[in-house]
């Protein structure tokens, strides 16, 4: 497969650029030739010591699988029996500060 000609400056002010800028330049421009493919082969990576456990404990702990719809906040459903009363829940004791 034979190269194709890349857009750039002549060879003798690619010399040029090149002493001035004391390096050789990269050409930032992305040509199609110089890019990966869009479609990669599939990864084949050995398994490892977690696919032989018959009872491997990460799948509790992995976040994804708890993943699950919204809950709706306004339903009823969430207050439960303390609903029926018609008395919303309300914390414990509180301290008063008048007092002291």
């Amino acid at each position: 497969m034979s190269r194709l000609a890349r857009r750039d400056i002549s060879p003798m002010l690619q010399e040029l650029r090149n002493f001035l800028l004391g390096r050789k330049h990269t050409n930032a421009l992305r040509f199609e030739d110089g890019i990966a493919a869009r479609t990669q082969p599939p990864p084949n990576l050995p398994e490892g010591p977690h696919h032989k456990l018959s009872a491997n404990h990460y799948v509790i702990r992995d976040a994804r699988r708890e993943v699950a719809p919204p809950i709706n906040l306004t339903s009823q459903a969430l207050l439960g029996e303390k609903s029926s009363s018609g008395k919303l829940p309300t914390p414990g004791k509180s301290y008063g500060w008048d007092k002291h």
